[in-house]
């Protein structure tokens, strides 16, 4: 079980709890102004915040909450989604953030898989496949989608393949931890500073 530490995220607008093992990417190289990345010193998987302008129509219900979630989820994949599957979908609560005065926040969060398309040159580097675990919570009232997504890629003897089969439900290991730090960013996000999405 990773040990978490309570991390302020765009200039401490937000805070949220992430794994202390995982490093601020901005530190290294340039990261856009609307994201945070963070990746593991010991691994492989990322943590990625995205704020970005809500697609789709107004109002939420399931049907168009998927359909942005959705949206995302190929702009994050682009041409490649020959090989991306989506095992699961489900309605997500963020605990610490206030209702609006429609209620919670609507949030989602998904879990797919994708395989590397083509036969690459250098099959060593390439993962077998990559975990997504995606959560898009939408802010209507500012305009705004927060994407909070963890990249899991699955490298040939980084993982056990026999813990891994998602048709039987089988997540393996790595991408149980990413659940479980979507759980804990779930009960621990915090937005302090709502001026963060402008006016």
């Amino acid at each position: 079980m990773p040990k978490f530490v309570n991390t302020p995220l765009y200039g401490g607008a937000i805070v949220c709890d992430l794994p202390e093992h995982f490093a601020d990417v901005s530190k290294l190289r340039q990261v856009p102004d609307n994201q945070e990345v963070w990746i593991d010193k010991d691994g492989f998987t990322s943590i990625i915040f995205d704020i970005t302008e809500r697609v789709g129509e107004p109002g939420s219900s399931p049907q168009i909450d998927g359909r942005a979630l959705t949206t995302h989820l190929e702009d994050l994949v682009g041409e490649d989604t020959e090989g991306l599957k989506v095992w699961n979908t489900a309605e997500t609560e963020f605990s610490r953030l206030e209702p609006n005065r429609h209620g919670r926040l609507p949030a989602y969060t998904l879990i797919a898989t994708q395989q590397p398309q083509g036969a690459s040159r250098d099959r060593t580097a390439a993962p077998d496949f990559t975990a997504i675990v995606m959560t898009l919570l939408r802010l209507e009232e500012k305009k705004t989608d927060i994407l909070m997504t963890i990249n899991v890629p699955h490298i040939k003897g980084e993982y056990d393949e026999d813990d891994v089969d998602m048709e039987l439900g089988k997540q393996g290991k790595l991408i149980g931890n990413a659940v479980e730090i979507s759980a804990r960013i779930w009960e621990s996000f915090k937005i302090k500073d709502w001026g963060l999405f402008g006016q």
